[in-house]
């Protein structure tokens, strides 16, 4: 599992740019969100912890359409499907969501408090963030590995992949944004949010794989 954790990080980084992709539509995305609202420096303080995770979620999609295809075209998810158990390909799927977690959605979470201080956010805020998308991207990985597994065998299945992800990945954005007003916001606690969202990712962590499997099997048949 450990070598299969480094191959796939190694693919992540070179696959269609990896994590370079990433940064570089969240620095997109950041940059221009201050010509769309105006130089108001308050606005952009109080909008900035929602765009950084808008942002964040949007760039975590990239290259999820293809978490399975290098292992479809090599033929390594027919043997995997054919020689594994269920928990056995669960597992599996579980280390390849980790290693492109750390590959294309981790250096995002690096970048973060530097894109927060474009947005204009306090030091507070920017470290909510920071930790809040640390603890709340591995969801959409996991929840991202069920959209790649049923459209794995689509020719042109990215747009299905972001789709199908987007409606499961609310929750997330809506607990990990909360948490990171509350941050700032004195009468509101940042503690529940946060653990909500430890919660979800941890869900997911277990139904994500188990679910991603069940539909590699489906798409083998």
């Amino acid at each position: 599992m450990l070598a299969l954790y480094i191959r796939d990080i190694r693919l992540g980084i070179r696959a269609g740019g990896g994590a370079l992709v990433g940064l570089v539509f969240f620095f997109a995305v950041v940059v221009t969100v201050p010509f769309g609202v105006g130089p108001d420096l308050n606005l952009l303080a109080r909008i900035g912890p929602a765009m950084v995770w808008i942002a964040a979620l949007l760039a975590s999609l990239l290259g999820l359409d293809r978490l399975f295809q290098a292992d479809r075209e090599d033929g390594a998810l027919d043997l995997l499907l054919m020689s594994g158990e269920r928990h056995m390909v669960a597992l599996t799927v579980l280390v390849k969501c980790l290693a492109h977690w750390t590959a294309s959605v981790l250096p995002l979470v690096v970048a973060a408090p530097l894109f927060g201080v474009f947005m204009n956010m306090q030091p507070a805020a920017i470290g909510a963030t920071a930790l809040t998308l640390l603890a709340g991207t591995p969801a959409i990985a996991f929840i991202g590995a069920v959209g790649a597994a049923v459209a794995v065998a689509l020719p042109r299945g990215g747009l299905l992949v972001s789709v199908l992800i987007l409606p499961l990945a609310i929750p997330t954005l809506i607990f990990g944004v909360s948490a990171s007003y509350a941050a700032v916001n004195t009468p509101a606690p940042f503690l529940p949010p946060f653990l909500i969202l430890c919660a979800i990712t941890l869900f997911f962590a277990v139904i994500g794989p188990f679910a991603a499997a069940v539909a590699l099997r489906q798409s083998a048949d």
